[in-house]
C-alpha cells in the first residue's frame, strides 16, 4: 500500500515528526526553499505586472528530483513548512514542482508546536495553501530584489564595487549612522547632584537626594552655584514636609515575543540574535529525550502575538496551583493584549508543556540551549502568576529653598518576581529599597552630612544587538524572521562591533549619506513601515501584492533615475589639503579607497605615495601615515609608518616598495615587535627565526622576510596516515579557516577538519584519533574511521 509522503524544511524536523505519524507516513526535508529568484538577473518582468520567474536554487536540484521520485508512489502529499509566509512560499514552490495527475491530492498542514498532540490534530484537519500568504511573501521577495539589483550597481559604480543596498538593511544602517551623529554632536552640559544624611527620632538613618529648588525642578549647572547653596544648606534646618504612604503593585510580563526573546537573550544570557534564534529553532524541531523518544520542547519562535492557547492556559494553572499555591494564582487567566498588526493565528514562545521543567530538560540539553529554554519557561510561568505588592514610602523634607526626598519601598508579596524578572522591567532603584524610619510631618532632622557631586550629561549610547532590535521594533521597520538576517548583513561592509555595540564604518557613513539624499523617501522610516503594514494587508487578504508594488516602484524609479543622474562619484573625488608628500613635494589630497579615506600625492600615477588620515577625535594620536617616534624599519633603517589594509591597521616601512617590511599592531595602537626564537636557524638561508604576528595570530617565521619567505609549520605530532613521510601541521584555507594537512603537500594532499590526536584507536587500531568539541558533551576523542563508533569525552562540558 502506497504511503503518504510529508514534507518539512529540515531533517531534524522531519526526525521528530516521523515518530508521530507511523509506518503510513514517510517524512522527508526540502532543506529550506527549493526555488527563488535568479541569481544573476533581475528575475522580474516590470512590464508584465512584476511577475517573478522562478528557478530551482542552484545545488537543490538533487533534491527537488528525490522529491518528485518519491510523490509518484505516494498516496497524497502533505507540505508542513513552517507557519509563516516563508513556510508558506517552500510550500508553493513545492506544490508547484509536484503537482502531478489530477488525482495527486497535495494538503497544507499546519502546527505550531511539535508535539505528538499538535502534529494529529494538525493531519486530520489539512488546509489548502495560503495565497494570500504565498502573495506577501512574493511581494517582500520582489521589493527586495527591485531595490537591491537596481541600487548596488549604483553603489558599485559611485562607491566602492561589492557594496549592496537593501531595503530594510539599508535603514537599520541608517539608524546605527544617526546615532553616531547623534553622539558625536552630543555636547555634555555640567550638574550637581545633592545628598543629605539625616537622623530622625527613630532609626534608622536617611539619606535623601535634592529634587527641587525655589519651587522648581531641581538644577545646579556650575561650581559657584553648588558652592552657594551648599553653604545656605549648612545653615539650614531639614524638617519633614510630607509623607506619603501607598500600596504598589507590579503586573506580570507577557510570554515572548520573537523580538522581546531576542532582547532579553542578549541583556541575561549575552546571546547575539543569531544565535538565540539557532538555539530555539532547535528547541522547537525536536530534542532526543531518551528511549528514542523526540518532542519539540517550544512553540514557534518567529511570532509577534502574545496569545497562548486554552489548553496551555489550563495546564499552567493547574501547575501553579499545585507547586506554587492559591496566593501566586490569579483569580482567571491574565490575558495580555498583541500589538497592532501582529499575526494572532501564531502563539507566543512558550514551552509545548510546562511540565517540562528546565530540571527536566537539562540532562538532554546542552549549556546553551538550557539556558535559552529555562528563560523561556520561567517567563511563560510568570506570565500567570499573581502581581508583586509592595508598601512604599514617600517622606518629603523642606530645607531652604531646597527640597529633598527619599523614597523606600519593602516588598510585601513577591508574586511572579518569585520565579522572572525581565531586563526591560527595571529592577528598584537601591535608593527606594532602603527601610525609612517612622517620621511625621514637622519634624526637624539633624543633618549628619550633606554630600554635592558634580557631574556631567552623557551622549545617547551606541546601540547593541537587542538595542537595535528593540528600536527597530518601535519604528515598525522589520519582522520577527528578519532581524536575525539584517544584523547579520548589516555587519559586512556598513557596520563593526566595538564592544559588543555597533559602530559604522566610514563606508557605512558615506553609503547612508548619499542614499538619504537621493533616495530620500524610500529608506526613509516611515515609508518602510508602511511597506511592513502593507505586506499585513496582502497576508490578511485586504490588499494586491501587484498594486502594492506598483505603488512603490512609481516612487522608487523616479528616485533611482534622479540619482544615477545627480549622485556624486566619490572614486573620482579629490579633497585638496594643506599637507606636502613627503617623496616628492606635491600636494597630498584626501581619496576614497576600499578601506575608507585616506590620503594620497596629487601626482599620482608618477608618485605613489600614502598615507593615512588621522583618527578624528583623536588628539592625542599622531598623524597616520607620519613616521612613528623612534621606530625605525630593522630591514633599512628608514622610519615605520602607519598602514590600513583589509585586517586593519599595520605598520610599514617608508621605504615602500623598495622594502616592504612590516609590524602588526596590538589592540592597545603600539607596534607589535617580532621576538626571536632562541636556538632555532632557518632551514632555508640560514637566518635566525622570529615569532611574527598575522591576521590568524602568532607564527614562527625567518627573520629575513621578505627577502626569504620561509615559515614554520606548526605541527601536530601525528604522521601522515596516507604517505608516511609527512607530519600532519596546521594549516589554513584561502577564507581563513584551520584545518589540518600533510607537510608534505602538495607531493601528499591529505587533509582533514578535525584537528588528530597522536593515539591508536583502541577498537579498530587506526593509527590516530580526531578532536570534537561541543558545548553538549565537551571535548571528545572518537575515531576517524566510519566503520568505527569509538569515543570518549576527555573533558567534560561545564555545565553550570
Amino acid at each position: 500500500m502506497a504511503k503518504a509522503m510529508v514534507i518539512v524544511e529540515s531533517p531534524a524536523k522531519a526526525r521528530t515528526i516521523e515518530k508521530y505519524l507511523g509506518k503510513d507516513y514517510t517524512v522527508l526535508a526540502s532543506a529550506g526553499h527549493i526555488k527563488d529568484l535568479p541569481k544573476k538577473t533581475l528575475g522580474v518582468d516590470l512590464e508584465d505586472d512584476f511577475r517573478p520567474t522562478y528557478q530551482v536554487i542552484s545545488g537543490k536540484s538533487k533534491i527537488v528530483n528525490e522529491l518528485k521520485k518519491a510523490a509518484k508512489k505516494a498516496s497524497a502529499i502533505y507540505l508542513a513548512a513552517d507557519p509563516d509566509r516563508e513556510g508558506e512560499a517552500i510550500c508553493q514552490h513545492l506544490a508547484e514542482e509536484l503537482q502531478g495527475p489530477k488525482d495527486r491530492k497535495i494538503y497544507r498542514v499546519l502546527f505550531n508546536e511539535i508535539t505528538k498532540k499538535a502534529i494529529l490534530e494538525a493531519f486530520e484537519n489539512p488546509s489548502a495553501i495560503d495565497q494570500d500568504k504565498v502573495g506577501a511573501q512574493q511581494a517582500r521577495r520582489i521589493l527586495d530584489r527591485l531595490v537591491g539589483y537596481q541600487v548596488s550597481p549604483l553603489l558599485w559604480k559611485k562607491v566602492k564595487y561589492g557594496l549592496s543596498a537593501g531595503r530594510v538593511q539599508t535603514v537599520a544602517v541608517r539608524m546605527v549612522v544617526e546615532r553616531e551623529k547623534e553622539i558625536r554632536a552630543f555636547v555634555s552640559e555640567e550638574y550637581w547632584n545633592f545628598t543629605a544624611h539625616l537622623k530622625a527620632q527613630n532609626p534608622p538613618p536617611i539619606e535623601a537626594r535634592a529634587f527641587k529648588l525655589d519651587g522648581k525642578k531641581f538644577n545646579v549647572s556650575n561650581q559657584e552655584e553648588a558652592d552657594q547653596l551648599f553653604e545656605e544648606l549648612g545653615s539650614a534646618d531639614f524638617v519633614v514636609s510630607g509623607v506619603k504612604k501607598k500600596k504598589r503593585k507590579r503586573n506580570p510580563v507577557p510570554p515572548f515575543i520573537t523580538s522581546k526573546l531576542q532582547q532579553e537573550a542578549s541583556q541575561k544570557l549575552r546571546f547575539s540574535v543569531k544565535k538565540t534564534m539557532t538555539l530555539a529553532q532547535r528547541l522547537y524541531e525536536g530534542v532526543e529525550m531518551g528511549q528514542g523518544e523526540r518532542i519539540g520542547l517550544i512553540t514557534y519562535m518567529r511570532t509577534d502575538s502574545t496569545r497562548v492557547a486554552e489548553s496551555a492556559l489550563s495546564e499552567l494553572r493547574e501547575y501553579l496551583k499545585a507547586d506554587f499555591g492559591d496566593p501566586y494564582l490569579p483569580p482567571k487567566p491574565v490575558i495580555y493584549r498583541s500589538k497592532k498588526g501582529a499575526q494572532d493565528a501564531h502563539e507566543a514562545v512558550r514551552p509545548t508543556s510546562v511540565l517540562r521543567s528546565p530540571d527536566i530538560v537539562k540532562q538532554y540539553l546542552g549549556r546553551d540551549e538550557h539556558r535559552l529554554y529555562q528563560l523561556i519557561w520561567r517567563r511563560f510561568v510568570a506570565s500567570q502568576m499573581s502581581s508583586a505588592l509592595f508598601d512604599q514610602t514617600e517622606v518629603v523634607i523642606d530645607a531652604g529653598r531646597a527640597e529633598f526626598k527619599v523614597v523606600g519601598t519593602i516588598m510585601k508579596f513577591d508574586g511572579f518576581l518569585k520565579v522572572y524578572q525581565a531586563d526591560a522591567e527595571k529592577a528598584e532603584p537601591d535608593e527606594n529599597k532602603k527601610i525609612l524610619p517612622e517620621v511625621s510631618e514637622g519634624e526637624k532632622l539633624e543633618v549628619k552630612e550633606i554630600l554635592r557631586e558634580q557631574k556631567f550629561t552623557q551622549p545617547p549610547p551606541r546601540y547593541n544587538e537587542a538595542t537595535l532590535v528593540k528600536a527597530m521594533e518601535e519604528k515598525g521597520i522589520g519582522r520577527p524572521s528578519t532581524y536575525a538576517s539584517i544584523l547579520s548583513v548589516i555587519l559586512r561592509d556598513y557596520v563593526e562591533k566595538q564592544e559588543r555595540r555597533f559602530v559604522p564604518t566610514e563606508v557605512g557613513e558615506l553609503v547612508i549619506d548619499l542614499l538619504v539624499v537621493h533616495f530620500e523617501e524610500i529608506f526613509a522610516y516611515d515609508y518602510t513601515a508602511k511597506l511592513e503594514q502593507d505586506l499585513d494587508e496582502i497576508e490578511n487578504g485586504n490588499e494586491n501584492w501587484v498594486h502594492t508594488l506598483k505603488e512603490f516602484y512609481s516612487d522608487f524609479s523616479k528616485e533611482l533615475e534622479q540619482a544615477q543622474k545627480n549622485m556624486k562619484n566619490v572614486k573620482t573625488e579629490e579633497i585638496p589639503t594643506d599637507e606636502k608628500c613627503e617623496k616628492c613635494g606635491g600636494g597630498m589630497v584626501i581619496r576614497w579607497g576600499r578601506f575608507g579615506k585616506f590620503m594620497a600625492c596629487s601626482k599620482y600615477p608618477e608618485c605613489k605615495n600614502t598615507r593615512e588620515l588621522p583618527k578624528e577625535g583623536d588628539a592625542a594620536a599622531q598623524d597616520e601615515g607620519a613616521p612613528e617616534e623612534e621606530l625605525l624599519c630593522d630591514k633599512c633603517g628608514k622610519p615605520m609608518v602607519r598602514k590600513k589594509g583589509r585586517f586593519g591597521e599595520f605598520m610599514a616601512c617608508s621605504g615602500y616598495p623598495e622594502c616592504k617590511s612590516t609590524q602588526k599592531i596590538a589592540s592597545s595602537g603600539d607596534p607589535v615587535e617580532d621576538i626571536e626564537v632562541p636556538d632555532e636557524e632557518c632551514p632555508t638561508c640560514g637566518s635566525k627565526l622570529v615569532q611574527k604576528h598575522g591576521p590568524y595570530g602568532a607564527f614562527v617565521a625567518c627573520g629575513e622576510y621578505p627577502d626569504c619567505k620561509y615559515i614554520k609549520q606548526q605541527t601536530t605530532g601525528v604522521d601522515c596516515p596516507d604517505c608516511g613521510k609527512g607530519q600532519i601541521v596546521h594549516r589554513r584555507s584561502r577564507r581563513g579557516r584551520l584545518f589540518y594537512g600533510c607537510s608534505a603537500f602538495p607531493d601528499c594532499k591529505f587533509v582533514l577538519w578535525k584537528k588528530p590526536v597522536d593515539q591508536k584507536c583502541p577498537d579498530c587500531e587506526a593509527p590516530y584519533l580526531v578532536e570534537r568539541v561541543t558545548q553538549k558533551t565537551g571535548v571528545s576523542h572518537l575515531c576517524n574511521n566510519p566503520d568505527c563508533d569509538y569515543e570518549i569525552v576527555v573533558e567534560a562540558a561545564d555545565t553550570g
